[in-house]
């Protein structure tokens, strides 16, 4: 399935997918093997990790504190993955891929409510206001990935200013707007749950 991991790439004729949508191998071709059960839903948990970007521990944590929140557990996780700082990045339109998004929030690109935040994995919060740092509003990646984007909508729990570089956290994310693949996120739960 395509997963847009690769930015502008996937969106061209030089996707991997487009290109060889296949088992590696010989036989690759040949094989028609149908996932049931415990495959189908590894499947839907490897698929959220790699759109995210997310190693399995902080994928399992994630969990558990869906968990313990009120409401439904796979919707509560999404969001939570939504709302982390490189994705919201993505989400702005700053970074062409969530790869990129991640390193600008590593190297300390951004501010979150006007302090310095260098963690990828950060979660805002609504009314939490992100931007670019004042020394980095020239950086040619950032202003590259901005107009590189700039055909693709925000969604609607942001409030982007793509001029200025900012973007106001509005409300939670609801289902609807979350993933732009399909993603059956009770097969996650059903995994976790066993």
């Amino acid at each position: 399935m395509k997963l847009f991991l690769k930015g502008e790439r996937c969106h061209s004729e030089k996707c991997a997918i487009e290109k060889r949508n296949f088992a590696p191998g010989q036989h690759g071709k040949d094989k028609k093997t149908k996932i049931v059960g415990y495959g189908l839903q590894l499947r839907e948990k490897q698929k959220a990790r790699r759109y995210y970007r997310v190693l399995e521990g902080q994928f399992r944590n994630l969990f558990e504190k869906a968990v313990n929140q009120k409401g439904i557990t796979g919707e509560t996780m999404l969001a939570m993955l939504e709302r982390r700082l490189d994705n919201v990045v993505y989400r702005m339109g700053l970074g062409t891929s969530r790869a990129q998004s991640r390193q600008l929030v590593r190297h300390g690109h951004f501010n979150v409510n006007g302090r310095k935040v260098n963690i990828p994995s950060y979660t805002v919060k609504p009314g939490d206001t992100v931007e670019a740092r004042e020394n980095s509003r020239n950086n040619p990646t950032i202003l590259g990935a901005r107009d590189a984007t700039a055909h693709a909508p925000s969604p609607a729990w942001l409030e982007v200013d793509r001029d200025a570089l900012r973007a106001r956290v509005l409300q939670q994310p609801k289902r609807e707007e979350l993933v732009q693949i399909q993603l059956n996120e009770q097969l996650i739960v059903e995994l976790y749950s066993k």
